[in-house]
């Protein structure tokens, strides 16, 4: 089969499109053939290097990490898909290789496709979707009538998570550049923060939740918009001792975590605040629940551009530039 694969590690590196072996099926797992795939930044950082101690891939590998497709070939004790379904996932950590022809997903990640979306549109979903139900859901049980910072919010997590903030029934402030304001708004942001011209810190005050993707400036600074007790759910970091924890991460890198954290949960603790970091997880139970939105009109999906597989490489050059509104996808059938 045709697929995009890192051969070595190094910043910008261009991927080799190659000719591997189809991959092999596990006894839980659905092969499916692929049809779209969604780039994410993760996909450019795990090319970089940049996650060599938390994601030690054993090169050369595949990249991609959202899919939507169709299933072409179930494991022994698969029970929920059959050949012919459509359907869309977040591949696992170390089963990950989207951009390809064929990728074996678990059944436990795999989630029937929205019905009315294109293929492209639902690959666009799963990373962002999921990142933002996990943090906001899950980590910070953002509540009716609470109030929630959501950094970026024309990018690809941000796009989506106003979405689902405003349908828990929170305020949600933004902020984005002046160009995307009436997107954000559109998508159901209250407050539009140009971070261009305005600082968001001396807009927000009291807010009970956080959602945090930004640089080390931004984080401070949402720290101190936060009442006490709020919580900030960070997705760029610093990883804290649970994350490591968690990946049962060796006991040095464990180390480089708690240091690399000391400061902002000191801040935190200080404020009698919450700090997380989260890395999102594969968990196709959760996609349903993010179907059965889009499916209600809820949520939807926003694609900036389409890509075809061949271009794969400008495809992710493009998700680096940041300018990207809403998600990048790449189209193989």
């Amino acid at each position: 089969m045709k697929a995009f694969v890192l051969d070595r590690y190094a910043k910008k590196g261009a991927l080799r499109l190659a000719d591997m072996p189809e991959p092999t099926l596990r006894d839980d797992e659905v092969l499916v053939e692929v049809h779209a795939a969604g780039v994410n930044l993760l996909d450019a950082k795990i090319r970089d290097g940049e996650f060599k101690l938390i994601l030690p891939y054993r090169l050369p590998t595949v990249l991609g990490h959202d899919v939507a497709g169709i299933v072409v070939k179930v494991g022994a004790r698969v029970r929920q898909f059959k050949p012919g379904d459509e359907v869309y996932a977040r591949a696992d950590d170390f089963r990950i290789g989207s951009f390809a022809e064929r990728i074996a997903i678990r059944e436990a990640s795999l989630a029937p496709k929205p019905r009315g979306l294109t293929m492209e549109e639902a690959a666009s979903i799963p990373l962002v979707g999921l990142t933002a139900w996990q943090a906001l859901v899950e980590r910070a049980g953002l509540k009716r009538g609470q109030k929630v910072f959501i950094q970026a919010g024309s990018g690809g997590v941000g796009s989506f998570a106003i979405q689902l903030a405003r349908h828990l029934g929170a305020t949600v402030a933004t902020t984005t550049s002046a160009t995307n304001a009436e997107l954000v708004q559109r998508l159901g942001a209250d407050i539009v923060i140009d971070y261009r011209n305005e600082d968001f810190e001396r807009r927000l005050q009291d807010f009970d939740v956080v959602l945090h993707s930004q640089d080390a400036t931004a984080l401070a600074k949402s720290l101190r918009v936060l009442r006490p007790g709020g919580r900030l759910v960070s997705i760029s970091g610093p990883p804290d001792p649970s994350f490591a924890r968690d990946i049962r991460a060796p006991w040095f890198v464990g180390l480089v975590v708690r240091l690399l954290s000391a400061s902002v949960r000191r801040q935190a603790a200080q404020r009698q605040l919450g700090y997380e970091f989260l890395f999102m997880r594969a968990n196709g139970a959760q996609l349903r629940e993010i179907t059965a939105l889009i499916e209600a009109g809820a949520i939807r999906p926003v694609v900036d551009r389409v890509f075809p597989f061949a271009q794969t490489n400008e495809a992710m050059a493009y998700v680096e530039t940041g300018r990207a509104k809403g998600k990048v996808v790449i189209k193989l059938i």
